[in-house]
């Protein structure tokens, strides 16, 4: 897979600007709960959490694909809220973004709670299936571990 060249923005919630942090949350909002048709708390409170960290690429209408890494508590990284605009899509967007979380988190033990249509996609990264699939907002998910 080829991936496009990018500049990856990353960063804490204390450090987003206001128009950035309404554009990350609106392009969220857009995809997971206007276009999956989930209506859902998306703001979960765990945007704010001092170590979340927050990683988008933007073109010039804004940020187009975005994703947060999160610390759990027992110390696993947790890479969620993976998205792209639509008319960003199938461009190696989401890629780009997963491979440079993987590089943000090690060498801690990585989790994330994927969408079951992506399977295999996350396991091109190495991930793995790690209990048995749920349903979450009416859409199958399958908790994944990347094991390092």
């Amino acid at each position: 897979m080829t991936l496009p060249t990018a500049r990856i923005h990353t960063a804490a919630f204390a450090d987003l600007g206001v128009a950035t942090l309404y554009a990350l949350l609106r392009l969220r909002v857009d995809v997971f709960v206007v276009e999956q048709a989930c209506a859902y708390p998306e703001l979960d409170g765990r945007d704010v959490e001092p170590s979340a960290l927050h990683c988008w690429i933007e073109d010039d209408g804004g940020p187009v694909a975005a994703l947060r890494v999160l610390r759990e508590p027992d110390g696993a990284a947790r890479i969620g809220r993976v998205v792209t605009a639509p008319r960003a899509r199938h461009r190696g967007l989401a890629a780009t973004l997963l491979l440079h979380a993987l590089t943000v988190t090690a060498p801690a033990p990585v989790v994330l709670g994927g969408q079951r249509y992506l399977e295999d996609w996350y396991r091109s990264f190495g991930f793995e299936v790690d209990g048995p699939e749920y349903i979450e907002d009416g859409i199958p998910h399958v908790p994944m571990r990347l094991r390092r």
